[in-house]
């Protein structure tokens, strides 16, 4: 896992993912007590960063790959950014996904042409169940962090945040499930921004990443369900990706999921974006974390925006 894959990965990208916008507030920032950039990957296609590595991944197969298919496990973001992907080049894509997951990321993984297999997040080994049917049908699995062309994909986010913020001195959190777009982005920015220092940002409760970091070796979360950041609830931290975290990322900042549901309202009333609760965890921890940081500035990635409407209800009401 290099830079120059990061840059490779930026070529089959051009002309199919959106260069997302990095947008501010004074109003974020009088709440931070410093500047805050928001990098709007809430508004990519099929809305979330996922889409990156899942045309990354999906556009550097081999014709005979493509002609077989893939799979992919994913609560719903990594679903739908392979299934657009695999729609787009001509190939079949199954996908498995908890049954929990919020009801609009199923529906749309499905409207994309996908074959969705649901499973038990709480009792069932999806790893298992990937690799059960993907040697069963033939399937090329595509996983959903731990893969170099995903990694390579998501880095470029890390590019455009370089390219517009290079000159800054700040921290950059980012969303961390897995760690893909975390260690994606920290190559990206160690290459070409070093001013800009990664630091991962999670939930309350699923801090695999956090402690990792802390003890130096891999951690694991006591369960995998009970959040609704979904989007980026996983056992652990990447073999690939935990060893990139360590070597260019800061300590994580945890949050609760409070201050995720007021980051969202407060993220669609003074942006006007729509960002899901696994999402927005980087903007909460700059918002309401200000202890944490002692630079000027915050970059804070805003990874999606699929969240159904009850959980986004409960964010607006915290407006009141």
């Amino acid at each position: 896992m290099n830079i120059e894959m990061i840059r490779a990965a930026t070529k089959r990208l051009d002309g199919h993912a959106r260069r997302t916008p990095i947008l501010t507030s004074p109003f974020l920032d009088e709440i931070a007590g410093r500047r805050v950039f928001v990098k709007a990957e809430c508004l990519q296609h099929t809305g979330s960063f996922k889409f990156r590595g899942g045309w990354s991944a999906v556009s550097a197969l081999s014709d005979d790959e493509l002609k077989s298919g893939v799979i992919a496990f994913s609560s719903g973001n990594h679903a739908q950014g392979i299934a657009l992907a695999a729609r787009e080049h001509g190939t079949p894509a199954v996908i498995i996904m908890p049954s929990n997951a919020p009801a609009i990321k199923i529906a749309n993984t499905r409207a994309l042409g996908a074959e969705v297999v649901l499973y038990d997040r709480a009792t069932e080994d999806r790893d298992a169940l990937g690799a059960k049917l993907a040697n069963e049908r033939g399937l090329t699995l595509i996983k959903p962090f731990d893969e170099p062309l995903v990694i390579a994909g998501q880095g470029t986010c890390g590019l455009e945040i370089a390219q517009e913020l290079g000159d800054l001195n700040a921290d950059v959190m980012v969303c961390c499930g897995g760690g893909g777009l975390t260690s994606g982005i920290a190559l990206a920015l160690a290459a070409d921004a070093p001013g800009l220092r990664v630091r991962p940002a999670e939930p309350e409760g699923f801090d695999d990443v956090t402690r990792s970091l802390s003890s130096g070796t891999i951690e694991r979360n006591a369960q995998l369900d009970g959040s609704i950041c979904d989007a980026i609830i996983t056992p652990q931290p990447g073999n690939i990706t935990f060893p990139i975290m360590q070597a260019h990322c800061g300590t994580g900042v945890v949050v609760t999921e409070d201050e995720c549901l007021r980051a969202m309202g407060v993220a669609f009333e003074r942006l006007k974006i729509v960002i899901e609760p696994g999402g927005v965890v980087g903007l909460a921890a700059a918002l309401y974390h200000p202890d944490e940081f002692t630079s000027d500035a915050v970059v804070a990635v805003a990874t999606g925006g699929n969240v159904d409407p009850a959980i986004f209800k409960r964010a607006l009401d915290t407006l009141a």
